[in-house]
């Protein structure tokens, strides 16, 4: 496995980050995931506009966009799949142990693995914690991933895939990979992105090209729902058919079955939408 690693193509076995890279030390980075198919990354634009949003939310400089275009070809080129997990990682480079960053470059990294297709339907689970969208890193896709390992290790735990949080008014927010959709009256909702959601590429095309509508969701909503579906880049449109031991039969649901196959067929139709 080929990798892209400052400024080259490196074999993974032996390419080296430094220990005291930032976004090791600290979690001072923020990282991108595209579904590749047969060497084509999707909607690469829309991906790089969210990774400068995230670094500038963090402070970190715009990464070089061309750069990561690049690295992003090569890996690719060198990594030949039909459908893979593409992984552009920023951080804030070598830096002194603690939360000063230094002054060297940051890193970049881009690396891919093979990914098995999602099925149809999944279960999810709610879990206690919350999101805080007052918080520095709400809406950016940061490394600093903690919190979503321990809740997905949860969801793991009862047999679910994805683990739903409230955010700290007790709104719906999100999954610790992907947004949520509901189906209420027939009408498909998300939370909007002051929710302290992130700002999901599928999520964005889905509300685009179904008129989906951006909505201020009680937790509780889960409780009533009519149908739930996920999106991520690799999950596409993904329905839920258990929420917390709570079956929804038929999933997917027809508002879902609708939103799987607009996607389907606008994204084949455009790799970078």
């Amino acid at each position: 496995m080929m990798i892209w690693y400052d400024g080259q193509l490196r074999d993974a076995d032996s390419a080296r980050i430094s220990v005291f890279d930032h976004g090791l030390t600290v979690g001072d980075g923020v990282f991108e995931t595209l579904k590749a198919t047969d060497g084509r990354a999707f909607a690469m634009t829309r991906h790089l506009d969210r990774l400068a949003a995230s670094a500038h939310l963090l402070g970190l400089p715009e990464p070089d966009r061309d750069e990561v275009r690049r690295a992003a070809d090569a890996v690719l080129a060198a990594n030949p799949m039909p459908l893979g997990r593409l992984r552009i990682t920023y951080t804030g480079g070598v830096s002194p142990l603690g939360s000063d960053r230094g002054t060297l470059r940051p890193t970049l990294v881009v690396a891919l693995a093979e990914h098995t297709p999602r099925p149809a339907s999944t279960a999810v689970v709610t879990v206690p914690w919350t999101r805080n969208e007052r918080g520095a890193l709400a809406g950016a896709k940061s490394t600093s991933y903690a919190e979503n390992v321990v809740a997905l290790a949860q969801a793991h735990r009862h047999a679910a895939s994805e683990a739903l949080f409230a955010n700290t008014v007790g709104a719906l927010c999100e999954g610790t990979g992907s947004n949520v959709f509901v189906v209420l009256d027939g009408e498909l909702h998300t939370p909007p992105l002051s929710s302290g959601c992130l700002p999901g590429i599928t999520r964005a095309l889905l509300l685009e090209w179904t008129g989906a509508q951006e909505t201020d969701l009680p937790f509780d909503v889960l409780e009533r729902a009519e149908e739930i579906l996920l999106t991520s880049s690799l999950r596409d449109v993904q329905a839920v058919h258990t929420v917390d031991g709570r079956h929804l039969p038929g999933a997917p649901g027809p508002v879902t079955a609708k939103a799987v196959h607009t996607f389907a067929e606008r994204s084949a139709a455009d790799i970078d939408p």
